[in-house]
């Protein structure tokens, strides 16, 4: 099952994903329609997830019936962020290979000779980013002006679905509601002059809509494998970067037993996995400029297409 926020007759609704993103179920009008009766458990993305197992039952029967008249086509709306005020934003690093390459270029030596902190390897590590920050499929990025050197990152993340404290990983992906595509917009020299502080990440990954997710969220179910899924990204069509989540060092079930260890995790967090490798501008040298395209493509979850203007 595919679920998105779109807006619709200037309305925020959710939809079910028909056609491969070519059509739109609206489920709130889906169930006026079926029932007679407005269904506050489906206002908003997180509501449905909240709803469980019988707002669950609940999609399966509307999407068997699928009222014509609850169906528009994708032209007719714009797509938010599947969640547009999630509760929670953690982005990973799971990826070594993405860090080596980064800091190749950065310290003039081969990938190979790079030496990654053993707690990196040891741990999934992670910075919490601003979730008020959040846009979707198709929307403009306004870069920031204090910054020059505009970057992408091709990532994918998980949606939790419940949350708990202590979570241990065994029973970690049944926390797990659905995936979805995770480009963190970076603006990377600010980030290279925050680095040498010593300090944490701030404006390099914090200015208007710079965490874009999207265009919906796959139920957890509907993903057979989410560690071997295809990875590419592409400027203005031209293929950038490729990889597999199967180069991930730590799984979501790591994050999440890592993340909620004497820490509450809620359902509506987000855990993105981080970049994979060849997965930016600061790994192969091809950053963007105002008015490129950047699509980033998953296997299974989609096309998440934005253009960066200045």
């Amino acid at each position: 099952m595919k679920l998105a926020t779109v807006e619709h007759d200037r309305v925020e609704r959710t939809a079910l994903v028909l056609d491969q993103g070519e059509r739109l179920l609206l489920l709130d009008r889906a169930h006026r329609l079926v029932t007679g009766e407005h269904a506050p458990a489906l206002t908003t993305m997180q509501t449905i997830i909240d709803g469980g197992e019988p707002v669950r039952q609940t999609l399966q029967r509307l999407a068997e019936q699928a009222p014509s008249e609850a169906v528009v086509p994708a032209s007719e709306v714009r797509w938010l962020s599947p969640l547009p005020r999630p509760v929670q934003i953690r982005d990973f690093g799971s990826f070594m290979d993405h860090f080596r390459n980064a800091r190749s270029r950065i310290q003039g030596i081969p990938a190979d000779q790079v030496e990654l902190p053993a707690i990196m390897l040891e741990r999934p590590l992670y910075y919490v980013t601003n979730r008020l920050s959040v846009t979707g499929h198709d929307s403009d990025i306004h870069w920031p002006a204090y910054s020059s050197v505009r970057d992408y990152e091709l990532e994918f993340a998980c949606v939790l679905g419940r949350g708990g404290t202590d979570i241990p990983t065994a029973d970690a992906p049944s926390y797990i509601f659905g995936y979805t595509i995770f480009n963190d917009f970076s603006a990377r020299d600010t980030q290279l002059e925050e680095i040498a502080t010593g300090l944490g990440l701030s404006k390099s990954k914090d200015f208007t809509d710079s965490n874009v997710l999207g265009p919906w969220i796959v139920t957890a179910d509907e993903l057979s494998d989410p560690y071997l899924l295809t990875m590419t990204a592409r400027i203005n069509g031209e293929e950038a970067s490729r990889g597999t989540s199967a180069d991930m060092h730590h799984t979501f079930a790591d994050m999440i037993a890592f993340a909620s260890q004497s820490t509450r995790l809620h359902a509506g967090e987000i855990l993105c996995s981080g970049t994979v490798p060849t997965g930016c501008g600061l790994e192969h040298g091809r950053f963007l400029e105002p008015g490129d395209t950047v699509e980033l493509e998953v296997s299974g979850l989609g096309v998440l297409r934005n253009r960066v203007v200045s």
